[in-house]
């Protein structure tokens, strides 16, 4: 049976908006060309797999932008919750178990009276 930790109210907090920033960005990448410059379209069927992109038009300098913002906040959250001083008192052979506990801690969360 897993642990149970009792995490600070603001990592639980950067651990969710790390989720949320991350889940932004993949949806924004899924909707975005396949390439941030104007490229033509190919097809290669030598390979291993057959692939194919279509002609990109280039991703917009807002696009560029907002992608960059996302990846900016992605990397501050990351470092956040990494380096947070909860993980000073948890020890080595704990940490992997407490740091799967906290990235599923959404999943579960802690009924309040």
């Amino acid at each position: 049976m897993a642990a149970t930790y009792d995490f600070p109210s603001d990592l639980l907090a950067g651990q969710e908006e790390l989720h949320q920033v991350r889940a932004e960005l993949l949806a924004l990448l899924k909707r975005l060309p396949w390439s941030v410059e104007p490229l033509d379209g190919f097809s290669d069927i030598h390979g291993w797999r057959k692939v194919e992109r279509p002609a990109s038009p280039g991703w917009t300098a807002d696009e560029q932008a907002e992608v960059e913002k996302l990846r900016r906040r992605e990397r501050e959250l990351a470092v956040f919750v990494t380096c947070h001083r909860f993980w000073e008192n948890v020890t080595t052979p704990e940490k992997v178990d407490a740091r799967s506990s906290l990235k599923h801690a959404h999943e579960n969360p802690t009924p309040t009276p």
